[in-house]
């Protein structure tokens, strides 16, 4: 059964070594015969979350910017993957004003179940996108119907194209490719 997969690319470097993660799950999700979207943050406006409150009254973010359609996306995909380089061990500081962006998802009827976490980084030490993991985790874990379905970590790689050849590319290719 074909499934409505978001991959989230919040890299704003162009191809970078998150990009290549999110690009290698994208390439294995179609392959599986997903229907998939990719999207950049790179370009995107926005801003910081208000913490108005105001999107648990709307069902979507009081400020208009690029975050309105990606609340959408995110909405009604089966599957979300997010893409991020790991920043002093933790998500890059985009990805994080995206999750909490996403705060009018909460106590909607969203639809993601599956959710991916791709990770790049200079440093190779396979703990490193660990707190990422656990501030993704924190997301989730307000949105009980969804789950952790896995992550792929590219250590050891820092300027533009240095993960060329990298195991984790495999990773990632198979863990599109492992949608259900």
């Amino acid at each position: 059964m074909s499934k409505k997969v978001l991959v989230i690319s919040t890299s704003l470097r162009p191809k970078s070594n998150s990009e290549a993660l999110a690009d290698a799950f994208v390439r294995g999700a179609q392959e599986a015969g997903h229907d998939v979207e990719k999207i950049s943050l790179r370009g995107k406006n926005i801003a910081f979350c208000r913490g108005c409150m105001a999107c648990q009254q709307l069902r979507t973010c009081a400020i208009q910017d690029d975050m309105t359609g990606i609340i959408r996306l995110m909405h009604d995909a089966d599957a979300i993957a997010f893409a991020t380089p790991i920043y002093y061990y933790e998500m890059c500081g985009q990805m994080k004003t995206l999750i909490d962006r996403a705060n009018a998802l909460y106590g909607s009827d969203y639809h993601f179940r599956d959710v991916y976490m791709l990770t790049a980084a200079a440093e190779d030490d396979p703990e490193v996108p660990e707190r990422a993991i656990h501030g993704l985790g924190g997301w989730i874990a307000c949105y009980p119907k969804s789950k952790l379905a896995g992550s792929v970590f590219a250590g050891g790689v820092n300027g533009t194209g240095e993960i060329e050849g990298h195991a984790a590319l495999r990773e990632a290719y198979e863990m599109g490719m492992s949608i259900q």
